[in-house]
């Protein structure tokens, strides 16, 4: 079996990194450079498209003992994918061509960025894990009314694109439960949390989630735990 291919997003400090940096022998290109005291070898932050492309051609090209690679976050590598498509055709802003085509044109670096990926899965048997942060939008339902969701915090055409790309879409949240009071004549909610961090990767209407290796729907927010049911150990 290949390695997986994977996407993780949820909120701020929920401990996404973390979860990628217990995968095996891994390197990070640190576009957010939010690695804090997360001890695991990484390249130096990179300050354009071109750099990030840089760091995953000398993965392909040269000898190194790395089984992960970790592209932390997405959606701080988007506007370089946006600044490159820029320069590549003169344009002063990625709305300037007007009618969205300057996010279709931006569609090629993204492609190119997912090839390279597919070759270190394919070619040098690494996992490849994508970070990226959750942003609450209404959806569309085309048999009921529309409500909000998570998803991924990227412009549509790439969220389409990278979740298509991926294995597993995992959206990591802190568990809290609700608690409905009486108050001053008044129903109220609130959210209780216990501190407990939990991947999800089977879809439901309130977040994005998929997995092809028929995952638990809900489990800790832990590699090891991940790398095991994964391989289908129990």
């Amino acid at each position: 079996m290949k390695p997986p291919r994977v996407l993780v997003y949820g909120p701020a400090g929920v401990g996404k990194t973390t979860f990628a940096a217990g995968a095996r022998n891994p390197i990070c290109i640190p576009i957010e450079d939010g690695l804090g005291k997360i001890d695991i070898d990484a390249f130096p932050t990179p300050g354009a498209y071109t750099d990030v492309r840089a760091a995953l051609d000398a993965l392909v090209n040269e000898d190194h003992q790395y089984k992960t690679v970790i592209v932390d976050s997405l959606d701080w590598l988007e506007p370089m994918v946006w600044q490159h498509t820029c320069e590549k055709n003169s344009w002063s802003s990625i709305e300037q061509p007007g009618f969205g085509k300057g996010y279709v044109e931006a569609l090629r670096y993204w492609r190119e960025f997912l090839d390279r990926l597919n070759y270190l899965r394919d070619q040098k048997g690494m996992t490849t894990i994508l970070i990226g942060h959750s942003e609450i939008k209404p959806f569309q339902a085309p048999d009921s009314e529309s409500y909000d969701r998570y998803v991924i915090k990227l412009q549509k055409g790439a969220s389409a694109l990278v979740s298509e790309h991926c294995d597993v879409i995992g959206f990591a949240q802190f568990k809290a439960s609700t608690v409905k009071s009486e108050e001053r004549g008044r129903t109220r909610t609130r959210a209780i949390g216990s501190g407990e961090r939990v991947l999800y990767t089977e879809e439901r209407p309130a977040y994005l989630a998929k997995n092809r290796y028929g995952l638990p729907s809900e489990m800790d927010l832990n590699w090891e735990t991940f790398a095991k049911a994964i391989k289908g150990d129990k």
